[in-house]
């Protein structure tokens, strides 16, 4: 059974779409914050203050479609080659966004997780991500998922390594060791893995964005800005995921032929 917010309301808000046909879990590439600033001659920070109010938006309408999870990639461990400036502003938002959501998570019953790699990060994001983390962690509800510092790499490194030790310490045996050992050890085991995984401003790659849990997925694009993408946007997206037949590598199932019954 899913774990749904109190206001989910899947047919009213999707009326066209079956409630079985909403994905599980969602997981979302933001992007396009700076471009969509610069193209209205703003700086780069004030689309990822946009970014910010749709990542509101969006939360909630994923909670009132009935979605279980969603995950936003927020922060890659390569954007720490960006400039100084713009850097310490996104980490700015994430302190802001903690403080300033906390309350409403907590009242519409969303557990708040993080997934990626503590070193590096400011002591005080660290503090803000931590606080929100234990605030709702007993919370037995949708999950939003933040993908701060990370990368799909990475991650399937950190696995792999805690696998190394345990045979190292004779905790676990070579033969043992299968997808599900690796997987048991990723970030966030927990979680079902993305259904639909929705990538803004139109381009056409996964950037190193949970590159195990994708294997299944099913894609949208879209060229919207992740400012401009708002409840509209997101019918969209699980209109399309809806649509499609998830084969999972096999075939679709054979027609039954009337006459024949």
């Amino acid at each position: 059974m899913r774990k749904l917010c109190p206001k989910a309301d899947p047919l009213g808000r999707l009326p066209d779409v079956h409630p079985c046909a909403i994905p599980r879990h969602i997981a979302i590439i933001m992007d396009g914050n700076g471009r969509w600033a610069q193209e209205q001659g703003f700086p780069r920070i004030f689309g990822h203050r946009g970014g910010a109010m749709s990542v509101r938006k969006v939360v909630e309408e994923a909670g009132r479609l009935g979605v279980e999870a969603l995950t936003l990639y927020s922060f890659s461990t390569e954007n720490w080659k960006r400039p100084a400036d713009e850097v310490q502003a996104l980490m700015d938002l994430c302190v802001a966004y903690c403080e300033g959501e906390l309350d409403a998570l907590v009242r519409e019953k969303i557990r708040f997780r993080v997934i990626g790699r503590r070193e590096g990060l400011p002591e005080p994001v660290l503090a803000a991500l931590d606080a929100v983390q234990e605030a709702t962690r007993d919370i037995v509800g949708p999950t939003l998922c933040l993908a701060i510092n990370y990368s799909g790499r990475a991650e399937i490194a950190d696995a792999a390594r805690k696998i190394a030790e345990q045979v190292a310490s004779g905790e676990l045996s070579p033969q043992q060791i299968d997808e599900a050992t690796l997987a048991e050890r990723l970030y966030a085991p927990d979680l079902p893995e993305p259904d639909l995984m929705i990538r803004t401003a139109g381009e056409m790659r996964l950037s190193n964005f949970l590159l195990w849990q994708l294997s299944y997925a099913e894609l949208y694009v879209t060229d919207t800005y992740w400012p401009e993408f708002g409840e509209a946007e997101l019918h969209k997206a699980v209109r399309s995921f809806a649509s499609r037949s998830r084969r999972f590598g096999g075939l679709e199932p054979e027609a039954t032929d009337s006459r024949d019954s």
